[in-house]
């Protein structure tokens, strides 16, 4: 690996070097399980421990994990607790459905994500990064202080809208980042009755408060879904061929059902949006302490831009851009974790002979948060060191030690959507605007569903020089 003189260690909890009591466990588990792990988790392939009275596998090994998530797959269902949590949200959508339900769902919506149609999306999510610059309007040399993680949440929104909705998602309030932060504060956190692997009829406290945003999301929904109906209905030739109108005309005997393709655009709204947009805010907030590199993407971006490039070719002609953001995602995964209960008992043996045993209903937690942090697999792994995503160093890193959409036959649809969005709206910030730290403002992940930063991200904005 390259030299890489200059380095930023990234706010994240200090691993535990005593076991926690049951009930730290529990407290810390409701107020930000990033917070639980102890050394032993980013430094052992495996640990094998009891989790209120429940087996459960941690699986640090890249071998391993391709075992639970491409090998014997069939073998693994989605973790009770997880789906204890987000199937009151998505009930049916991509992320949380099982089975036949899952199989539907991810071949209708296949053909809107393959790389290449992904790439038709690239001129939608220039126009969409330029329009939101007028955020700044009026900024200086001096800057102003904006909450950055609530600006990329709305970003990646209008992108989302435009691309996969065709602008027809039909919000009822401007406060979409708020109402997207109380869904998931309120209704993606973990209730005590989970741990207890309560029936999901009995009543979660914590997300009371949640119903209110839920419901407003739910009409949403209905609202937007009516509306295209009535143009398919009426004049099929106006209707955009989108993926809201692929998805409607799944629908019917054989295909989804009206409250799958409900819970599927929900999925997307709520959630499809959400990840990109954290990971976005991470990077923005690591590139501003490594200023060398800042200036190497500034640099890039602006020879780019300046030959007039289409931005569907920008993945590819700005590495440094796309490793920031890699990095950025290895350090801070919006999903830090992934969850699978074993269904028959299984066995994995690694390549020093030492071998795994797995009873049926153990848990498997292939966490991100932990393998992305790992002493096994990365140099420095606490610091934020873009070049090792760049070309020539990239392609050392093991596809089952870096893990940020997942992996096997439930990895992330979005993935290339969401990596072209990424760079062409780091660019497009980039190009016009510096992003700084403000001080004294501590800078703390927490899991809420997706890796967020604890009382939002206030970043200083200034124009560049040059623009």
């Amino acid at each position: 690996m390259s030299a890489m003189p200059e380095t930023f260690e990234a706010p994240a909890p200090i691993p535990r070097t005593v076991p926690p009591s049951r009930l730290t466990i529990i407290r810390t588990i409701l107020n930000n399980p990033l917070e639980l792990w102890g050394e032993p988790s980013y430094t052992l392939p495996w640990i094998d421990v009891s989790f209120f009275g429940e087996r459960t596998l941690i699986a640090n090994d890249p071998g391993l994990i391709r075992h639970v998530l491409v090998d014997n797959a069939s073998n693994y269902r989605m973790a009770v607790i997880r789906q204890l949590i987000l199937r009151p949200i998505l009930r049916d959508g991509l992320l949380t459905a099982e089975g036949e339900v899952w199989k539907r769902s991810r071949k209708a919506m296949a053909p809107v994500f393959t790389p290449r149609h992904a790439r038709g999306f690239a001129e939608q999510m220039l126009s969409q990064s330029q329009a939101f610059l007028k955020h700044y309007e009026g900024v200086t040399g001096e800057g102003r202080v904006f909450d950055i993680a609530t600006h990329m949440t709305e970003l990646t929104f209008d992108i989302l809208s435009e691309t996969l909705f065709s602008g027809d998602i039909v919000t009822a309030t401007n406060d979409f980042a708020g109402d997207v932060e109380a869904l998931l504060h309120r209704m993606g956190r973990v209730d005590p009755a989970d741990l207890l692997r309560a029936p999901s009829f009995v009543p979660r406290l914590t997300r009371i408060g949640g119903q209110r945003v839920l419901k407003k999301f739910r009409a949403v929904v209905a609202e937007t879904m009516r509306k295209r109906q009535q143009t398919l209905i009426e004049d099929r030739a106006s209707a955009p061929e989108d993926f809201l109108t692929l998805l409607l005309e799944a629908g019917g005997p054989g295909g989804l059902t009206a409250e799958e393709i409900e819970d599927n655009i929900l999925t997307f709204i709520g959630a499809g949006h959400e990840t990109t947009a954290r990971a976005l805010a991470w990077t923005l907030y690591c590139v501003a302490h490594l200023p060398r590199y800042r200036e190497q993407m500034e640099a890039e971006i602006d020879s780019v831009l300046a030959e007039g490039a289409p931005p569907v070719d920008w993945l590819e002609r700005m590495p440094h851009v796309r490793a920031a953001f890699e990095e950025a995602l290895r350090l801070y995964p919006p999903a830090p974790s992934i969850n699978r209960a074993a269904i028959e008992p299984d066995r994995w043996t690694d390549s020093d002979g030492k071998t795994v045993e797995i009873l049926p209903e153990t848990t498997i937690l292939v966490m991100p948060w932990t393998l992305h942090r790992h002493a096994l697999h990365w140099e420095k792994p606490r610091h934020f060191m873009p070049e090792r995503f760049l070309p020539g160093n990239r392609e050392k890193i093991g596809r089952y030690q870096y893990l940020p959409f997942g992996a096997g036959p439930r990895v992330c649809i979005g993935a290339t959507f969401a990596l072209q969005e990424a760079v062409i709206a780091l660019a497009t910030l980039m190009q016009r605007y510096r992003f700084d730290p403000v001080p004294g403002h501590r800078v703390w992940p927490v899991q809420k569903l997706t890796t967020q930063p604890l009382k939002g991200r206030p970043m200083r904005v200034s124009r560049r020089s040059r623009h």
